[in-house]
């Protein structure tokens, strides 16, 4: 498997959070994502103002440094790259999901990640050919959008890095 064929694209649908797009650029960029997809009210750094200052504080710089576009519909977007090959997942916390430390992933990848309290929606799910989730021992069974982003994206830095 030579570096070309693991490519990662992160989908992001319908994030609130300015502070939570911020945090996943830093991290794709961190991790290696070969772009960002912001899809539907994710926030963009080129909005300007307070937007762009909220995603630049936690970013810092990665706004800049990874590759990211907008894409209004996250359907088409989400199309158009299993199109071109890419492996699609959701990250959720279903129970009928893949355990993320037994699953394992078809390069290229699009992860999708969803809305802060209502996930992917369920509409974008059914397009996603496998739904994945973090395993979890604590109450809440859950974690912050961008922490979950971290979480996946290193367990598929290491994948790539170790796991030739």
């Amino acid at each position: 498997m030579s570096g070309t064929d693991q490519r990662i694209v992160v989908l992001l649908d319908n994030i609130r959070s300015l502070y939570n797009t911020g945090s996943i650029l830093r991290t794709a960029d961190a991790s290696g994502v070969e772009r960002v997809v912001l899809c539907g009210i994710t926030p963009r750094p080129d909005q300007g103002g307070r937007q762009r200052r909220a995603i630049a504080k936690t970013a810092l710089g990665a706004e800049d440094s990874v590759s990211w576009e907008y894409q209004p519909d996250a359907h088409a977007a989400l199309r158009t790259l299993a199109a071109a090959g890419y492996h699609t997942v959701a990250v959720e916390t279903s129970p009928d999901a893949v355990n993320l430390f037994e699953w394992t992933p078809r390069w290229p990848v699009c992860l999708v990640f969803g809305h802060e309290v209502d996930g992917v929606s369920s509409d974008l799910a059914a397009h996603v050919e496998t739904v994945i989730r973090i395993p979890m021992l604590g109450e809440k069974r859950s974690l912050n959008v961008a922490t979950a982003a971290g979480v996946v994206l290193y367990e598929l830095l290491r994948l790539r890095l170790y796991r030739r």
